[in-house]
């Protein structure tokens, strides 16, 4: 474990608050800890990106005009994904709107649960079609799919129909991420020869041991030590915190 290990990680978080009772105040706060996520060390780099409830965009932008941190919402009836195409389109549309400069979104698992994976393509597309250029995270919830062939058949459904991520989980149910779902969705994006697809690991990554071996599959995949936020992200909340203070014990 190395300080710039850990800035490597920083760099790649998504801040993530996403609770039913989340405010103005906690997101202000949430923002200045992206921005800085050290007070007592401004040479820590900041977060990648903030991701919020639509609710709260404004006050995100608010509080993070100017720096750069992309500004992420969930979509898509999340964390279920029941939704007809039309209620996400118009979810997602509205974000952007709203301020989003990247979307969250969340499929509906039950016709791809069912043996037709080639549904979850069919609403990226129609997202995709909605949100121009914005950047689109589309949220598998592989805990759910469980089986490894579904979640690469699904994973290459959605990047075929405009995925720019793909993203494990909601963090709303066990289990979350995992080490061997991630190297899933990394092999079949480092893959993916049309054009560059990232992936996000999201739901129960909050130690830095764990981040540090998501980071080493992702370099592996990709083939670089210097991943860059299109490529690799972590989405989580209490992480943050541990990598501040493991960096802190490294100075």
């Amino acid at each position: 474990m190395t300080p710039a290990d850990l800035d490597a990680v920083i760099r790649l978080v998504d801040l993530t608050s996403l609770g039913e009772d989340d405010t103005p105040a906690l997101i202000t706060a949430l923002c200045w800890d992206a921005r800085q996520p050290d007070p007592d060390d401004a040479t820590l780099p900041p977060v990648a990106a903030v991701c919020v409830y639509p609710r709260l965009l404004p006050t995100a932008v608010h509080a993070l005009a100017g720096t750069g941190i992309r500004i992420a919402a969930v979509a898509g009836a999340f964390p279920s994904g029941i939704a007809d195409a039309a209620t996400k389109v118009a979810q997602a549309a509205a974000a952007v709107a709203d301020g989003a400069t990247e979307i969250d979104l969340t499929i509906d698992r039950r016709p791809v649960l069912a043996g037709h994976p080639e549904a979850a393509g069919v609403e990226v597309a129609a997202v995709r079609a909605a949100i121009g250029d914005v950047r689109l995270k589309v949220i598998l919830e592989t805990g759910e799919l469980l089986d490894p062939g579904l979640i690469a058949a699904t994973a290459q459904h959605v990047m075929i129909a405009g995925a720019d991520m793909l993203k494990t989980s909601t963090g709303k149910g066990p289990p979350g991420a995992t080490l061997q779902v991630a190297e899933i969705l990394l092999i079949t994006a480092a893959a993916h020869t049309d054009r560059p697809v990232g992936v996000k690991v999201s739901g129960g990554v909050r130690t830095v041991e764990a981040a540090l071996d998501y980071l080493a599959l992702a370099r592996n995949a990709f083939r670089t030590n210097d991943l860059t936020p299109d490529q690799f992200r972590f989405g989580a909340s209490a992480l943050l915190g541990e990598l501040v203070r493991a960096r802190r014990a490294l100075t």
